[in-house]
């Protein structure tokens, strides 16, 4: 079930990584989808919930302003804090998405500015 996830965020993780740079980044299983790492830190989740980011406030506030919501891997449980999972159309807009997952990044390794 996880691998549909496992296999998009790979994808997407090394396009990003290509483009900056970055080589610090795994992606691993977990329970229902996947989760990339950089230097062990995750910051990205892609699951039944969606497309998730570890993001500083002011960003995760602007993604949930946007259409984004918190993260909750089920109905029931508590919100993942630190997470937004992006909306359909942050989805979409590539150029907005790589500089996410570039913020994101640099959120979880300590060098956001």
């Amino acid at each position: 079930m996880a691998e549909p996830f496992l296999t998009e965020r790979i994808t997407l993780t090394k396009q990003v990584v290509q483009n900056q740079n970055k080589n610090t980044i795994s992606c691993k299983h977990f329970f229902s989808g996947a989760a990339a790492y950089a230097d062990g830190q995750v910051f990205m989740s892609l699951s039944p919930a969606g497309l998730a980011l570890k993001l500083p406030e002011d960003q995760r506030d602007l993604i949930l302003q946007q259409g984004g919501k918190p993260l909750k891997y089920f109905p029931k449980s508590p919100i993942k804090k630190g997470y937004a999972v992006l909306s359909p159309t942050q989805r979409e807009d590539t150029d907005g998405l790589y500089n996410l997952i570039i913020i994101s990044i640099d959120h979880v390794l300590g060098q956001a500015e």
